[in-house]
């Protein structure tokens, strides 16, 4: 199982901390960095584009773009022209998001999500892979082509956790990147259901992966820690589909989804989210302590 870290944009000075964070997970040595795109933030392309002609030497990935707001069209150019900046290292994460960000802040429909993840893919795959789109929908509509030659194709993970949105993902993307999903789901729902969707397409065992979120925090006092994880991850205890998941692993909330103890309980934990077929942990490591950062960081390293 591979691990990679996952931070977020600092808005106020976005690029500077973009350079700092790809710097200082590469001389961790960790090889990719997935970075969140909220509906308030700053955009997460535009500031890569900077970042990664400065930071050499490690893979980054979007966790993830929000598709409802933007064409495919739009979103294969802009995917198109960060990797040939960044010389390949660019993973395109895209997921639908929430409906109250969908109907509230946008006016988007949230509904037939699954179709209309579908019907975009139809239209950003055939345009990251360098060729025409013709894809007439219900939902979402994409015709014709990019000229953006020698661009290399990023992988696409899509946030899938439903059954059907992992059909999707396994059938055609390079898998699923998940959030607040415990062991028990990802080893009896998440990786089977991608695995035999990707079976049942003819595409070669090995083509799809499971990359997992989650917090994480190395530390003597696990009820302080969990207990912080509680506090900042607190309203993804009231969003539906992470509410879900958490209700899966009979989780009170997003702090029982938290990897948190010593070295040797959090390399267990570890242990079992490969054993449940993790292929990649995305570790947010939340303890602001730079001895607690650091502690977890060094345990991660140790697991790898």
């Amino acid at each position: 199982m591979r691990i990679s870290l996952v931070t977020h944009l600092d808005n106020k000075t976005p690029i500077e901390s973009c350079i700092r964070d790809l710097t200082q997970a590469r001389e961790a040595g960790f090889a990719r960095l997935w970075m969140t795109q909220m509906p308030f933030d700053v955009d997460l392309l535009t500031v890569l584009a900077a970042a990664l002609r400065e930071v050499p030497d490690i893979e980054v990935a979007s966790g993830v773009v929000p598709i409802q707001n933007q064409h495919p069209m739009l979103l294969a150019q802009r995917a198109l022209t960060l990797n040939i900046i960044g010389g390949g290292r660019f993973t395109l994460g895209i997921g639908v998001t929430h409906r109250a960000v969908t109907e509230g802040m946008w006016g988007v429909s949230w509904d037939r999500s699954v179709k209309r993840l579908s019907e975009y893919l139809d239209g950003l795959l055939p345009l990251l892979a360098g060729g025409p789109a013709d894809a007439p929908g219900e939902l979402v509509t994409t015709r014709g082509a990019l000229q953006i030659p020698n661009a290399p194709t990023p992988q696409v993970y899509v946030a899938a956790l439903g059954p059907q949105m992992l059909r999707v993902a396994g059938r055609r993307t390079a898998g699923t990147i998940t959030w607040m999903t415990g062991p028990k789901t990802l080893r009896e729902r998440v990786g089977p259901t991608l695995r035999d969707a990707a079976a049942e397409a003819g595409r070669a065992v090995g083509s799809v992966a499971v990359a997992a979120a989650l917090p994480v925090g190395v530390t003597d006092d696990v009820a302080k820690l969990r207990a912080l994880a509680a506090e900042q991850f607190a309203m993804y205890g009231h969003l539906p589909s992470y509410r879900a998941m958490l209700d899966r692993e009979g989780f009170s909330g997003p702090e029982d989804a938290a990897l948190v103890g010593d070295e040797a309980t959090v390399s267990q934990q570890l242990d079992g989210l490969r054993d449940a077929g993790v292929d990649e942990f995305v570790a947010i490591a939340f303890d602001p302590s730079t001895e607690g950062a650091e502690r977890t960081r060094a345990c991660l390293r140790a697991w790898a």
